[in-house]
Parts: C-alpha cells; structure tokens; sequence
C-alpha cells in the first residue's frame, strides 16, 4: 500500500503544490487520478471560489457557493463535491498509477466525500497522494493508522516518492 500526504501552513499552499505535482506527472505521461483545487479570490469580499479540475483532462467543478458577505457556514457546496467523487470514483476503472486528493476535509473526516474513493484505491493497489490541513490531520491519522507517508511538501520530494513508488510497482507486475 502506497499512501501519502502533504501538510502546508500557508493559504491555497497545498493546492497550489499538488496542482503542480498533477502537471509534471502529467507532461511525464503519468496516467492520474483525482482531483485538483483552484481558488480564485473573489474582488467583493474576503472568500474564494473553490473549483475542482477532475483528473486528468476532466471537467472543472465549482464547489463552493456564495453564502453572502456576512456568513460564516461552510460554503462547501455538497452536491458538487459529490459530483466529483462520482468521477473520480468512475476514474478508477482506467487503473491509474496514482490517486491525487487535495484535501483531507471535514466530509473526509466524517465519512463522506473522498474517504470511500481512498479505500477503494488502496485495495486496487492503486497508489494515493492527499493534502492534508491541520484542522483533520488527527482524523486522517485515524483513518490511516500509521499507514500513511508524510512527505515534505515540496515538488521534488513528491515526484521522487512517485518514481519510487511507480518503479516498485512496475517491478512486482
């Protein structure tokens, strides 16, 4: 089992990097699975737009929704989510090399969202890499046991970790 996770403190930080990590693997002919965050702020007021890029060439969802200026819920849109953990989870019929997940969140935490998609891919054998905030990283660590790989959230650790994993796992085919 392949699994690991990368942890950054600065805003859109973990996005911005596995995003990144998505395009070289894919410009190296990587076949991926998963999805990407983009955020976009939004010029009248402090929040942002969420959007997944389903990968690897898939359609672009829009997760958040605009709540109003003074609200403070989530403004995870959960339909949207869940539209996209049906790509994905559809996405692992094509056996890729590796599962990309953004986040960790709170439907993560609680069960949902790509919690199911994760296991699913672990027991095809199909390597996982997740961002994970600190805000669920006990909940991830629950769920993982001590399983899962803490990378140094920087590109050169993380595609060397994918060539480690890539090389083991085409050597035991």
């Amino acid at each position: 089992m392949h699994l690991a996770y990368v942890t950054t403190t600065d805003r859109g930080a973990t996005d911005r990097l596995l995003s990144e990590v998505a395009e070289r693997l894919l410009d190296k002919g990587a076949r991926l699975s998963g999805v990407v965050q983009t955020n976009t702020e939004c010029a009248d007021n402090s929040k942002c737009d969420m959007d997944l890029r389903v990968l690897p060439d898939g359609e672009t969802i829009r997760i958040s929704q605009s709540l109003g200026a003074h609200s403070r819920g989530c403004r995870l849109d959960p339909a949207a989510l869940e539209q996209a953990v049906g790509y994905v989870t559809a996405s692992l019929a094509e056996a890729p090399q590796l599962l990309i997940i953004n986040k960790f969140g709170k439907h993560e935490s609680d069960g949902r969202g790509f919690r199911p998609v994760i296991g699913e891919a672990l027991a095809l054998d199909i390597p996982v890499l997740v961002g994970v905030n600190g805000l669920n990283a006990d909940k991830f660590k629950a769920f993982t046991g001590e399983e899962a790989e803490a990378l140094e959230p920087n590109l050169d650790t993380i595609l060397a970790w994918f060539d480690r994993i890539d090389t083991q796992s085409n050597a035991a085919a």
